[in-house]
């Protein structure tokens, strides 16, 4: 009898409080929200005061706000987003079209060049216009106008942080941001080095045989699609890394924070951008958007603060337009970010103190430049990412050192000054990873050291193969620095966990300089079966 009662009576409930709704809102009244500037007597549109950002005013509501962030104590109140099962299938059929274009690839032996934002640097750098510089011109003009789309509904990487977001959470673990003032700019400073540094460099060292603006030919159509990718070998453990650990360490979109290059752009343009997730008066501050929302923004906040979501994090995933209870969140256009005056700025709330951010920066350079290129395997945004993860783990481990109660999700790492089981296998972890790193660091630097002394070498191969013994011709300085390129790359061949491929061709015109011509050839030899490619490796031995 009562589930008969309530199904034959929640449909004249619901026309009821939608009804007292419009009333309320055509009276200026909505759940115990006014704004001060709130005192029409017509009905409140979605459309006005586009061009207006309402500070609002909470008078009082059922919903109490705690610890700051104006989210409920009843969490269970929040609605599903229906938009995030449109978002999720999009982002579905994103990895689906990829894994078809690689299928049409390995048929038809030829297909669009690679819809990949990196492919811009051979447009830049070598006058290549691709499918990847096509896309990421189109993707940057359309952040400058409608924000960061793209960015939350097409990016393959987002997908997998999402999913991991999304695993952690069945699993009872909720992700909490990581929040730094200085590692923020890290997107930025990756995308001025990847796009803009080479064109600076071409045109101050431009070399007289080339010229300042490369010319330009089509190279839309391919058929070597992976020759700019790594292999699967270090695809795997790439995605993982940036797609997943950052995630669980970081946050949901902890990569897009911290190590996505792309997003280096596409946040300046979202600055600047018009399109804008804005409220009417009809918010009352609940703070379910900013419990709903995976960019980590402070919604609710900024919605009161300037009328608008300003934070270029905000990546239009729409997830906290469609559980506003008030529908008091929409997407619009008006006033960009860059307008907003800057005394009206949030005061936010860090992870980090001062001397926190400074050693955490140091971290992060150290790590990178540790394992960007290691082993001629390791990419430049996995670098990042793995950085990024390094940053993190070293912190947390000072902490761990130094403060009396420390925890890590739900779990507890310290407690009372005493470390827990669980501060005991983090503790492992993080020092087993800062030793990989250090380790990885150690033969980065023996790598380098080889290749310096490589390019410092001034015998012209011509010479020096028109020779039977072309160690006779060397002077003294050639050979002082054959014999310390040789040692760094030994070095680096003998305590390294994988053999560096680009390293072995070098290392044999050493040995061929000093008259070993016999462990020339076979250090080629072995060369030539890593990269699987004769070509590749007699590429690298001349010079």
């Amino acid at each position: 009898m009562v589930t008969v009662f309530w199904e034959c009576s929640a449909p004249i409930c619901i026309l009821f409080r939608r009804r007292w709704r419009d009333e309320q809102l055509a009276s200026g009244v909505k759940s115990g929200c006014i704004s001060r500037e709130l005192k029409t007597t017509g009905p409140i549109s979605r459309t006005t005061g586009i061009f207006k950002s309402w500070p609002l005013q909470k008078l009082g509501s059922e919903r109490i706000s705690r610890a700051g962030f104006g989210v409920g104590p009843k969490q269970t109140g929040i609605r599903k987003s229906r938009t995030s099962r449109w978002r999720a299938a999009a982002l579905i059929a994103l990895n689906l079209f990829m894994i078809a274009h690689i299928i049409q690839w390995q048929i038809m032996g030829k297909t669009v060049s690679p819809i990949e934002p990196s492919e811009t640097m051979y447009t830049l750098q070598r006058g290549f216009v691709n499918a990847g510089f096509i896309f990421f011109s189109l993707a940057i003009l359309a952040t400058l106008i409608f924000g960061r789309f793209v960015c939350g509904w097409g990016c393959h990487i987002l997908a997998l942080q999402d999913f991991c977001g999304w695993l952690l959470k069945k699993m009872g673990l909720h992700p909490k941001p990581f929040r730094s003032r200085l590692l923020v700019y890290v997107p930025l400073i990756g995308a001025l080095y990847m796009f803009v540094w080479p064109v600076v460099y071409r045109s101050i060292w431009n070399p007289e045989h080339q010229p300042l603006i490369p010319k330009f030919t089509n190279h839309l159509v391919t058929t070597n699609f992976w020759q700019t990718f790594p292999s699967v070998a270090v695809a795997i453990p790439f995605l993982f890394v940036c797609g997943f650990m950052t995630v669980y360490f970081l946050g949901q979109k902890g990569f897009c924070t911290y190590a996505c290059p792309y997003g280096g752009f596409f946040g300046l343009a979202d600055k600047i951008s018009p399109g804008k997730i804005r409220v009417t008066p009809a918010c009352n501050q609940c703070g379910h958007c900013t419990a709903t929302c995976t960019s980590n923004v402070m919604v609710h906040a900024e919605v009161k603060q300037y009328g608008m979501v300003v934070d270029p994090g905000c990546m239009k995933c729409m997830d906290c337009v469609s559980v506003c209870p008030n529908d008091a969140l929409y997407f619009g256009f008006g006033k960009p970010t860059i307008l907003v005056p800057k005394s009206n700025a949030i005061k936010r709330s860090y992870s980090l103190t001062w001397p926190e951010e400074i050693v955490g920066a140091l971290v992060f350079l150290g790590s990178f430049l540790a394992v960007r290129g290691v082993y001629a395997l390791v990419p430049f945004l996995m670098a990042l990412g793995y950085a990024a993860v390094t940053t993190f783990l070293a912190l947390k481990t000072w902490r761990l050192l130094r403060a009396r109660e420390l925890s890590f999700y739900r779990f507890n790492l310290k407690s009372s000054g005493k470390l827990r089981k669980t501060g005991w296998a983090f503790a492992i972890f993080a020092c087993a990873w800062i030793g990989l790193n250090a380790h990885t660091g150690w033969v980065r630097y023996h790598e380098f050291q080889g290749n310096y002394a490589f390019q410092k070498v001034q015998v012209p191969d011509e010479l020096a193969l028109a020779q039977s013994n072309p160690s006779r011709w060397l002077s003294s300085v050639d050979r002082e620095n054959i014999l310390d390129g040789k040692k760094h790359y030994d070095a680096a061949l003998r305590t390294g966990l994988f053999v560096n491929s680009e390293a072995l061709p070098k290392l044999a015109w050493f040995e061929y300089l000093l008259g070993n011509a016999e462990q020339s050839i076979q250090l080629l030899g072995q060369a030539a079966s890593y990269q699987k490619d004769e070509s590749k490796a007699l590429s690298l031995y001349y010079r």
